[in-house]
């Protein structure tokens, strides 16, 4: 993070009263990568995010076969028709992969704008009282 990043955050660390504080420790911390990356998989889509994963594993393991049987043929019509078809299961998985981290980002923004969002409730329940 960069200074100015650093500066925001402690400015609004500062402006939270003690009960903002804590929820902040609770809600405020980013999940680590892994964390986030299993995520996709639980939810409302995490059915589809199963799917997706497993096209893509399907998808390697078509490329891979492909991919050998290209290298032990000898005709070139064959070789060119394995190798399509690796290139076609490897643009399959690779296709997968960027919907699944799509998910994920998806995901963050969501939780970041309930954290936002959160906030504002929260001010106005103030203002109100």
């Amino acid at each position: 993070m960069s200074n100015r990043e650093d500066e925001l955050d402690r400015m609004i660390e500062e402006a939270l009263d003690a009960e903002d504080r804590e929820l902040m420790k609770t809600y405020g911390q980013e999940e680590g990568y892994f964390s986030q990356a299993l995520s996709t998989f639980r939810g409302k889509l995490g059915w589809v995010m199963w799917l997706a994963y497993l096209m893509n594993i399907i998808g390697a393991g078509v490329a891979i076969w492909a991919g050998w049987h290209l290298f032990q043929t000898t005709d070139p019509v064959m070789a060119i028709r394995w190798g399509i078809g690796a290139l076609g299961a490897l643009n399959m998985g690779l296709f997968f992969k960027g919907a699944m981290g799509i998910h994920g980002e998806t995901q963050r923004m969501m939780r970041e704008l309930k954290r936002i969002e959160l906030q504002i409730v929260r001010g106005q329940a103030r203002e109100s009282v």
